[in-house]
């Protein structure tokens, strides 16, 4: 449930939350960087706003760190790197570990099969799933194969490993809505892929 809270200070922190990530991500082009982070953000805006009862600030900056600190780009521990920016901004500890929650409930990896604890945690899940889908998730894929050595088949195998099961683990309406149309993109690029490869 949302709780009150100065307007003018929640969009502050937004902003300083940006501005971390912004330098947090610098360099970064293995579809995991800022870019990544702004889209998640807008995702769980939009997820946000046809879910009422959900705390839309803890959303925003569980969003904007869900990536913050990524073990397959960072070698912090216990969300340091989310951790140093909320202490520094003086978020309180219980609204902190509504924050923590979502944020590590987003790898897919570690939260196959588990459903998120929070609506929040949800919402911040299904944004960032989203935008492993479609083009943009398509241009993902490749630009993380490539950063780390995979052929192109290599990549084109994460998508029967994990980006075409994504709609179906969705855990709000609007995500599953927001996801048709991506989905059906990946399946009419590997198609082609299929028609223009013969594989």
């Amino acid at each position: 449930m949302e709780t009150k809270r100065d307007p003018y200070l929640n969009e502050m922190m937004i902003r300083e939350a940006i501005s971390y990530i912004h330098a947090l991500f610098d360099g970064n082009s293995d579809g995991h960087d800022y870019e990544h982070s702004m889209r998640v953000y807008r995702n769980a805006m939009i997820i946000a706003e046809s879910e009422s009862g959900c705390d839309k600030l803890i959303v925003s900056l569980a969003a904007l760190l869900h990536d913050a600190d990524d073990s397959k780009l960072f070698s912090t521990e216990n969300n340091a790197n989310a951790r140093r920016f909320l202490e520094s901004q003086g978020v309180e500890q219980s609204m902190a570990e509504e924050i923590y929650l979502a944020i590590n409930s987003v790898s897919f990896s570690k939260n196959q099969g588990k459903r998120p604890e929070s609506l929040e945690a949800m919402i911040v899940q299904d944004a960032d799933r989203l935008d492993a889908m479609g083009a943009v998730g398509i241009a993902r894929t490749f630009a993380y194969g490539g950063k780390h050595s995979r052929s192109l088949e290599d990549s084109i195998r994460h998508f029967s490993d994990k980006l075409l099961r994504l709609k179906a683990m969705l855990n709000t309406d609007k995500a599953r809505e927001m996801a048709e149309d991506r989905h059906s993109f990946m399946k009419d690029f590997l198609d082609e892929w299929e028609k223009e490869t013969g594989k």
